[in-house]
């Protein structure tokens, strides 16, 4: 099988869109992952069916599992409101161990193709504080991905790429349009309307509207209103 295979999970949003293309450019044939786990705002599966067909996936699946099940997040429970701002500590967006279920699902799928490089598209500078995006977090998960599965113990290792880690949103966005990203296929907000039209005022939209204007290039989002 190809060493240059990967699994890159993609959500819809404007990270994940640009690391499937970041991968795509340093020569991975690219299988995306996205996830319908319950979430409120779901225009973004949309999304990510169309930003995989526009960069090229091999091949793009859908793997469903409720979180709304446990709930404990704004994104999966709806007794809990969306916030309009982050506030202080970890918001209430953050959904318990995603990005653990999400990466470890991912693993899965890279050791039957045979795919030892796995992308996501996490962030530590422009975030909303979410533990599991974090450098600490990712080094640790490749860890355990090479002592859990046989590929790893094999001496078939596998790399956890996150190649925005360190970038600003600007420079997320800078990158992604150099290599042809159509940040209008996205979805970031956690509060769409039923259009899918993003709100302009929960964090999610404030980072993304910010990291357009400080990118100095336009914003192709489609708010309900002119975003705050």
């Amino acid at each position: 099988m190809s060493s240059k295979r990967a699994v890159v999970l993609v959500s819809g949003g404007l990270d994940s869109a640009t690391t499937l293309a970041m991968a795509r450019e340093q020569g991975f044939e690219c299988y995306a992952l996205s996830f319908d786990y319950g979430q409120r705002h779901r225009c973004e599966l949309t999304a990510s069916d169309a930003v995989a067909d526009s960069l090229g996936a091999i091949e793009h699946r859908t793997f469903t599992l409720d979180l709304r099940q446990f709930g404990g997040s704004a994104l999966t429970d709806d007794a809990i409101e969306v916030p309009d701002s982050g506030g202080e500590g970890i918001p209430v967006t953050y959904v318990p161990a995603r990005n653990t279920v999400f990466l470890s699902l991912a693993l899965a799928w890279a050791e039957v193709l045979g795919a030892h490089d796995i992308f996501i598209g996490v962030n530590a500078v422009d975030y909303s504080g979410y533990p599991d995006c974090r450098p600490a977090f990712i080094r640790a998960f490749e860890q355990t991905a090479n002592l859990a599965t046989r590929e790893g113990v094999e001496g078939r290792a596998f790399s956890i790429h996150a190649p925005l880690i360190d970038l600003t949103k600007a420079e997320i966005i800078r990158t992604g349009t150099r290599l042809g990203v159509d940040y209008g296929l996205t979805v970031s907000c956690y509060n769409p309307d039923e259009h899918g039209l993003a709100c302009g005022r929960c964090d999610s939209c404030r980072l993304r509207a910010e990291g357009f204007a400080r990118a100095g290039l336009p914003d192709p989002t489609h708010y309900q209103g002119k975003p705050e």
